[in-house]
């Protein structure tokens, strides 16, 4: 009781929770006798009345209760104290003590997880966290034949989306050889299988997904003998269902190799394989044999599939088949029914206005700019776009066939499309009307002129078009002022057209006014930088008014979006010419004549160029291919001509200027050149028959009465004499001539500068009144064989010579040496400097280009 302390006698009521009693005390237990002949007992391997917590009083060790659990070993004096309850140092009931006959275990003399233990090792762990993680989870074994099956599915699977993504990627061998590994895989998983007693649970599924994707990529490898046979095991197989199908697969490969009886057979049996449940793929079929009979020529059997599918499930693709063949067998009649129907097939597609925002609902504005331009509506576009092009080729080809007239065919059209869906073509329709009347070279009251004036109270853009192709047609035929009036009507309904800005600007150019056409040309450019026209046009304004540094921008610009341009590339050297660059100026005209061989315009230039650079023989070689191509070039002949002369080889020379003196006949110098080389390579008599056939010809030529003089005179004979008189009355009738002009000119009020350039010509002329040793032209034959010297001089003076015979006697003197060049357009020359014209381009048509209908025959 020593330690008792009453709680009166105390001001502190929380002291003495350190103090214990020494009964309690665990650290004398292993000498306490009773206590350790109680654990060697079955009394001591009884289980603990309380679980075992980490670091409590009664951890693992039995402790005194107040029950008594000690006092079963000691005395009985020991008992009875144990049994009574023991109090605290504040004089309360000890801490599990019996009150009111209800006992409770007693707990801890120190807290929680606080004893003396924890010294020896033991560590506070609530949650078992120091045993470390979880063993992990056992794998299971890859031995066994089940797993070995799903590993190889797993990678044959694999294997086909592999192929699959390298063909959407467009690698094709790649998708290929995918394939070809998904079938050996599946081969393989085939074997394991059966090795695995399991063969009745093979994967038909797998199988045919294999073979169908390997026949899939032989095919799109153009590899069709094998894709075929990988189709016909697939076909022959009765385990797949529905492989029938797979025919019309088989059809297209016989399709592609143009086996069309046997395309035909194939689409045939799968259409027998297919129910009628699946309507829309036997309409496909179907469609499919009309298209091979049109590839055969059997237009009946085309027309009996199309009008079942007409009455059946009708589509635009269909009716335009139908109409040709229709138009093929020249059945007026039915084209007429068939392009009604046409007209009336459904497109499926919502109206435009369904794009329309309102204005007072944000929400739906939203909504509406979201899809405006989606896929969806993109589908619709080109679907409608597809319809239109359809009926507009339709009604251009069964125009001139279903009526008497063209005119009166495309009047029917143009009714039957006002009552239809497609109300806004009937202006297209119109404007193609005029433009076949231009094919027509109808120009006139009732042709393409009067139809296109009837679109000038139309709404804007259809009277835009118009007045852009009646603009053009203006400026074809040179009426300049009406050009230049319909291109202006065609601005002001649309000032963003960049045909009515060429056409303006193209009106401006004929008039010089080089600035404000480039001005014009510019603004075609802002408004569609795609326009080849406007950039071309631009280019030869800058060349007209010197910027040629410009203009070779705008033509190498040019030639990057038409590569193949035989008229950009021939700018391009004409400007690298006049810039002083020929390698350049030939390094064009090389690519030039890659793209037209055959010009011979092209091939002359390129002669000229290589002359000016002195390489004598690629001039011949181009001259020559020239002359081989177009043999009428005088510059070209006499080129030939000069160049064989200045080789010494003067009979070969000689049919170049009698071809000449086919082509001018009234021109003597060609003539005067025959008989020379037949002089220079001595063949004298021939001529003196040249010269006295000349002399007949024009009896007053001073050149060819001295040639006749000297070869009579060389040759002894007796007209000489006659000849002589001849020539001294001619050149006394040339003096008296002479003299009279100048003393005209002399007496004239401004006849001072006359007089010195007459007196020029005088002296020019002069130059064979002495002996003709002083003509290097007509004189070298004599002197030929004697002696080679100046032979290169004389060849220059031979072609300063042909390039500048004067002669006003001559009839042809006035005109230039070009007279032959009239009857020759050249693709290249001068008309590629005119500005190209742009006619307003609607559907393709209104370039006036001609159209082959061979490619709308057959759809795609």
């Amino acid at each position: 009781m020593e330690h008792v302390h009453l709680a009166a006698e105390e001001d502190d009521l929380y002291s003495g929770y350190n103090d214990y009693n020494p009964t309690f005390d665990s650290e004398e237990l292993d000498n306490d006798a009773g206590f350790q002949q109680a654990v060697r007992t079955s009394h001591g391997r009884r289980p603990p009345m309380t679980a075992k917590f980490p670091g409590t009083a009664i951890g693992g060790r039995a402790l005194g209760t107040s029950f008594g659990v000690e006092s079963r070993f000691g005395s009985e004096s020991r008992l009875l104290k144990s049994r009574m309850p023991m109090a605290s140092s504040m004089g309360r009931p000890m801490t599990g003590a019996v009150q009111d006959g209800a006992a409770r275990p007693m707990t801890a003399v120190r807290a929680a997880g606080y004893s003396s233990a924890m010294t020896r090792g033991s560590t506070f762990d609530p949650l078992g966290q120091s045993k470390g993680p979880a063993p992990p989870l056992e794998g299971k074994s890859e031995d066994t034949p089940d797993e070995k099956v799903k590993i190889l599915e797993k990678k044959v699977n694999d294997l086909i989306e592999e192929s699959c993504l390298a063909h959407g990627h467009g690698d094709l061998q790649l998708s290929l050889d995918r394939a070809k590994e998904a079938g050996r895989k599946e081969r393989a998983l085939v074997r394991q299988r059966e090795q695995s007693g399991n063969a009745d649970h093979i994967n038909l599924d797998l199988t045919y997904s294999v073979l169908f994707n390997l026949a899939t990529q032989y095919a799109n490898n153009d590899m069709y003998a094998e894709a075929l046979n990988t189709y016909q095991v697939i076909v022959k197989n009765k385990m797949f269902s529905n492989a029938g199908r797979l025919k019309v697969n088989m059809a297209n490969i016989h399709f592609k190799q143009k086996n069309y009886p046997k395309a035909i057979k194939l689409y045939r049996m799968a259409l027998d394989q297919i129910s009628n449940s699946h309507k829309e793929m036997r309409i496909k079929i179907m469609q499919n044999i009309g298209v091979v009979f049109i590839r055969m020529g059997q237009y009946s059997d085309a027309i009996t599939s199309f009008e079942h599918i007409m009455s059946e499930s009708p589509n635009i693709k269909t009716g335009f088949n139908l109409i040709l063949c229709y138009y093929a067998i020249g059945d007026r009649e039915r084209m007429k029914k068939a392009f009604q129907k046409l007209i009336c097939v459904p497109l499926g597609i919502d109206e435009e206005d369904k794009y329309i925002p309102p204005n007072d609902d944000t929400h739906a504005n939203l909504v509406i700019e979201a899809i405006k331009n989606d896929k969806l509506h993109q589908m619709e576009r080109e679907r409608k776009a597809l319809a239109e092009k359809f009926i507009m080729t339709s009604a251009k080809l069964i125009a001139p066939a279903i009526e008497a007239t063209f005119a009166a065919g495309f009047d029917w059209c143009v009714d039957m499309v006002k009552s239809s869906q497609y109300v806004e073509l009937a202006n297209d329709l119109e404007i193609n009307k005029a433009i076949t009347y231009l094919r027509q070279r109808d120009f006139k009251q009732v042709g393409a002129v009067e139809t296109l004036k009837t679109f000038e109270k139309k709404d804007s853009r259809v009277k835009s078009a118009a007045a852009t192709n009646l603009s053009f047609l203006y400026f074809l035929e040179k009426d300049y002022d009406q050009a230049d009036r319909y291109a202006d009507l065609a601005m002001t309904a649309d000032r963003y057209n960049p045909a009515a800005l060429i056409n303006k600007g193209n009106t401006v150019f004929v008039k010089k006014d080089y600035e404000k056409a480039a001005e014009f040309y510019k603004e075609a450019l802002r408004n569609d930088s795609s326009c080849t026209e406007a950039l071309y046009n631009l280019g030869l304004t800058y060349k007209r008014l010197g910027r040629l540094e410009e203009s070779l921008d705008c033509f190498l610009k040019l030639h990057a979006i038409l590569r193949n341009s035989a008229q950009v590339m021939w700018q391009l050297a004409n400007l690298f010419e006049m810039l002083e660059d020929p390698h350049q100026a030939i390094e064009w005209l090389m690519q030039l004549i890659t793209v037209t061989p055959t010009d011979p315009q092209v091939l002359a230039k390129l002669g000229e160029l290589y002359d000016s650079e002195g390489d004598k023989s690629q001039a011949f070689q181009y001259y020559q291919e020239s002359f081989r191509y177009f043999p009428s070039n005088i510059d070209v002949i006499e080129w030939l001509g000069a160049y064989y002369i200045d080789t010494q080889f003067c009979e070969k020379a000689i049919q170049y200027f009698e071809r000449a003196t086919l082509i001018q006949p009234t021109q003597v110098k060609w003539q005067l050149m025959v008989a020379s080389c037949y002089r220079r390579s001595g063949n004298y008599q021939k001529a003196l028959e040249t010269y006295k056939d000349i002399h007949r010809k024009f009896p007053e030529n001073i050149e060819c009465l001295r040639f006749l003089v000297r070869l009579c005179t060389d040759m002894g004979m007796k007209e000489v004499q006659d000849y002589a008189t001849k020539l001294k009355k001619v050149e006394k009738m040339k003096e008296i001539r002479e003299q009279r002009v100048k003393s005209a000119r002399e007496g004239s009020a401004r006849g001072t500068r006359r007089e010195g350039s007459a007196s020029s010509e005088v002296d020019i002329k002069a130059v064979s009144h002495p002996e003709p040793k002083h003509s290097p032209l007509l004189d070298q034959g004599r002197d030929s064989g004697h002696s080679s010297h100046g032979t290169s001089a004389k060849g220059e003076r031979l072609s300063a010579k042909m390039r500048a015979l004067p002669g006003s006697n001559e009839p042809y003197e006035a005109s230039s040496q070009r007279d032959i060049d009239a009857s020759y357009v050249d693709p290249l020359g001068a008309p590629m400097e005119r500005p190209k014209t742009a006619a307003k381009k609607r559907n393709e048509d209104d370039d006036f280009a001609d159209e082959e209908l061979g490619d709308d025959l057959l759809p795609e």
